[in-house]
């Protein structure tokens, strides 16, 4: 199983996700959000008021103080959390002091705009969402049990049992789906922000779209040197063969070598136009991602692919580079490991990200770490500041879903 998230793990194989451990996950997640909200929300009231009485004395500010910096470390917890229900990892937005001490870290948080987000988070946290969690764990679980339980002290009251025996298998579904949408939330505003990455970090993320850029004009020059070059040339001397074929006997030696001399040229010529293909393909080039993607699909060695690709208008080169290089890669692990009947390509324009995802019914077992050329592709999507993901149970089906961003 290689889902991410537990929402993934629902999405994809909601009957299958209960013997997964997603579900207890979730629970674990919004147990331990309820727990630590009740134990924060003491602690926070407890030291605020000691710190509004202290300032009769000019000793509070210490205790407000440390409200103020408290959504530092909720925050910090709460990303820690955040891996039982998403295994990726939530990055840190906070810098590094430049100098050492307490005071130095004290100032630089208080002037960090994530720090002050985090108090928000904190805030929200402390008056919705762990009540949040309460409430969906005592419906989910704690009311259909006392429902299941009450002819102990009633024996008229069997219908509840029968109630309560019906709510408890939606009690899974109902956590996990309030356990993603609450992780979801609390990633969406702890996430650090573009410019909180440090310039370190954007000037690494520049670069490598400045080496993707390079790399994919290089490989659209030797595309187009192969095919005006040395192809061409393979042409006219396959042509001249032809020519001088006609003018011999073709049951003589002169003949015959002639004749395999154009076959070894045809040959070449297909090899040659397969391997500028690979390369660039010229129809991504001239005529865009669809076009491009529909060549690819019909030399595909899969019995069926379907294709459906809708988009307004031409995208970024680099976008449409990166979004044909997958689906190539996909389609080959399609051939070579999955033995599937059946595949499909499926593309869309939302807003300014394009959304692609290859499905195929084969074998699934899809491992990154089996060299099946899936961290390459990762990587690629990476450059692109896209995000993929892959579903692939043994036993298939295999889903491959990529995010390209094309501002």
């Amino acid at each position: 199983m290689h889902h991410r998230t537990a929402w993934q793990a629902l999405a994809q194989r909601p009957l299958g996700f209960l013997a997964s451990p997603w579900p207890w996950r979730a629970f674990g997640y919004l147990l331990s959000g309820a727990v630590f909200g009740a134990l924060t929300s003491v602690v926070l009231l407890v030291t605020a008021l000691a710190g509004v009485a202290g300032l009769l004395v000019l000793v509070g500010v210490v205790p407000l103080l440390g409200v103020a910096l408290s959504g530092v470390l909720v925050a910090r917890i709460e990303r820690w959390r955040l891996r039982l229900v998403d295994l990726d990892p939530a990055p840190d937005p906070h810098r590094q002091p430049q100098r050492a001490g307490v005071r130095a870290w004290v100032e630089t948080r208080l002037r960090e705009p994530a720090t002050w987000r985090e108090l928000g988070f904190t805030a929200v946290s402390l008056t919705a969402l762990w009540w949040m969690d309460v409430l969906v764990l005592g419906f989910a679980l704690v009311v259909p049990v006392l429902l299941a339980l009450s002819p102990i002290g009633d024996p008229g009251a069997w219908p509840g049992t029968v109630v309560g025996l019906a709510l408890l298998p939606a009690a899974p579904y109902t956590i996990t789906a309030w356990a993603g949408a609450r992780a979801a939330l609390t990633r969406l505003i702890l996430a650090p922000r573009d410019g909180e990455l440090g310039r370190e970090l954007r000037e690494v993320r520049a670069s490598r779209a400045r080496i993707v850029d390079a790399f994919d004009a290089e490989r659209r020059r030797i595309e187009r040197d192969l095919h005006d070059g040395a192809q061409q040339r393979l042409v006219s001397v396959n042509v001249m063969l032809g020519m001088a074929l006609l003018d011999a006997e073709p049951a003589s030696p002169v003949g015959k070598r002639l004749a395999e001399a154009q076959g070894e040229v045809t040959q070449a010529v297909t090899e040659l136009r397969e391997l500028s293909r690979g390369v660039h393909p010229k129809a991504l080039t001239d005529h865009g991602l669809a076009a491009a993607v529909d060549n690819l699909t019909a030399r595909s060695a899969t019995p069926r692919v379907a294709l459906d690709i809708e988009l307004p208008h031409r995208l970024a080169t680099a976008v449409e580079s990166t979004a044909y290089f997958v689906v190539a890669e996909a389609l080959a692990n399609v051939t070579k490991h999955s033995r599937a009947d059946h595949a499909a390509v499926h593309a869309r324009l939302h807003a300014d990200i394009l959304v692609l995802t290859v499905t195929d019914d084969g074998a699934g077992g899809a491992d990154p770490a089996g060299g099946s050329g899936l961290v390459g592709l990762a990587d690629r999507v990476a450059a692109a500041d896209g995000r993929l993901r892959i579903s692939s149970p043994a036993g298939g089906p295999t889903l491959l879903h990529v995010e390209i961003p094309c501002r």
